[in-house]
C-alpha cells in the first residue's frame, strides 16, 4: 500500500453527470473505429475529441470498455465509440471484449476502418475489413493512420491496399491524430454521413464516462507504463471511494490495482513500493485536473487469481 502527497488544483473537465442534453438541429449520430489492437484508435478518439477521454498505451487490448466521446462542429455532433480491437481471444476477457466490439458494430451509424501508415495490410486487417459486411445500415470509411511516422510512399502504398479491400468505403482518408494532419477532413466527412437529428449530448460534455470510471483508466495507464509480457493483460482497476475531504480542497481517492499472482503484485510494487509510489504520482497529475481539485491518492494492490478466465471475478470487475 502507498500514500501519494497532493500537487497543485487544476481545472476540471466536463462530463454527462452534469447537464442534459439540448435540442440543437444538424446532424449527429455514431461512429467506432475498428483494426487490429494498437492501431491508435483511442488515440485518435481523443484527438477528435480535443479533450483524454480514453487512455492509451503501446501494450494490444488496452481498451475494455466502449468508452464514447463527444465532438461538436457547427453542423452537428459526433459520438465516438472507442472500443477494444479486435483480436483472436485467449480468454473469457478476450472474448467478451470481441463481444462488445459486435454489439457496438451493429449499433452504430458510420464504421471507421484503421490501418497504420506504417505497416502492410495484413490477415487480420482482410479479416476484420470482410467482416464490416455482417453490419448492413452502417457506412464505412477508411482511415490510414500515422501518417506522420511514414514516408509518401509507404502512405501511397497503404491507401491503395485499403482501397482495394471494400469497394463500398464512402471515403479513403489519411491522417495523423499526433500532428492532427486531415483531422477536420475526417471530421467533416463524418459529420456528412450522419443523419439528420438533434445534439445526443449537451454542448461541454467531452464523455458520459462517470467521474470513478475515468480515474480507474487513469490508473491502469499509469500501471501499464514499463510493463511486459502478459502482466498488461493482468492488471485491472477499481475505484473504491472517490471523496471530498472536511474542511479542506483535498479530494481522497482510494483504488485497488487488481493482478492475477503474486509474483506480478511484486512487479507493480516495485522495490520497497517505489514503482507504486511513481504510478501514483503520474496518476494523480492526470486525476487532479479531472476533478478539480488536489488529491490524495492511496493505492493497494491486490491479487484475484486467473480473474480474466473466471466469470464471477469478471463480473466483479465489471466486465
Amino acid at each position: 500500500m502507498t500514500e501519494n502527497e497532493p500537487t497543485p488544483d487544476a481545472e476540471p473537465g466536463t462530463t454527462a453527470e452534469s447537464a442534459a442534453p439540448e435540442s440543437v438541429e444538424g446532424r449527429s449520430g455514431f461512429v467506432t473505429f475498428v483494426g487490429r489492437p494498437n492501431v491508435g484508435k483511442s488515440t485518435l478518439t481523443n484527438a477528435l475529441v480535443g479533450e483524454k477521454v480514453a487512455i492509451t498505451s503501446d501494450k494490444p487490448q488496452t481498451t475494455r470498455r466502449a468508452i464514447r466521446g463527444i465532438l461538436n462542429r457547427p453542423a452537428g455532433q459526433l459520438v465516438i465509440v472507442d472500443t477494444p480491437g479486435l483480436h483472436k481471444p485467449r480468454t473469457l476477457l478476450g472474448q467478451r471484449l470481441n463481444d462488445l466490439v459486435e454489439q457496438v458494430l451493429g449499433d452504430v451509424d458510420v464504421i471507421g476502418f484503421c490501418v497504420p501508415a506504417t505497416e502492410k495490410v495484413g490477415p487480420g486487417d482482410r479479416r476484420i475489413a470482410e467482416s464490416l459486411s455482417g453490419y448492413g445500415r452502417a457506412k464505412k470509411v477508411a482511415i490510414v493512420t500515422k501518417t506522420d511516422a511514414a514516408s509518401r510512399d509507404q502512405i501511397t502504398e497503404r491507401l491503395m491496399e485499403v482501397d482495394s479491400l471494400r469497394e463500398d468505403w464512402a471515403a479513403v482518408i489519411p491522417l495523423s491524430a499526433l500532428t492532427r494532419d486531415q483531422l477536420d477532413v475526417l471530421s467533416d466527412e463524418l459529420l456528412s454521413l450522419m443523419p439528420e437529428g438533434p445534439a445526443l449530448y449537451p454542448e461541454g460534455v467531452v464523455t458520459d464516462e462517470s467521474t470513478e470510471d475515468r480515474i480507474a483508466e487513469i490508473i491502469r495507464e499509469a500501471a501499464l507504463d514499463g510493463v511486459r509480457d502478459e502482466l498488461p493483460h493482468s492488471i485491472a482497476v477499481v475505484v473504491q471511494e472517490v471523496e471530498p475531504r472536511e474542511d479542506s480542497d483535498l479530494t481522497d481517492i482510494y483504488a485497488d490495482i487488481v493482478v492475477e499472482r503474486d509474483s506480478q503484485k511484486g512487479i507493480i510494487i516495485g522495490h520497497k513500493g517505489s514503482r507504486l509510489r511513481d504510478v501514483g504520482a503520474r496518476a494523480r497529475a492526470q486525476i487532479e485536473p479531472l476533478v478539480g481539485t488536489k488529491v490524495f491518492l492511496k493505492l493497494h494492490v491486490r491479487i484475484a487469481k486467473e480473474w480474466q478466465r473466471d466469470p464471477k471475478q469478471l463480473g466483479r470487475l465489471g466486465f
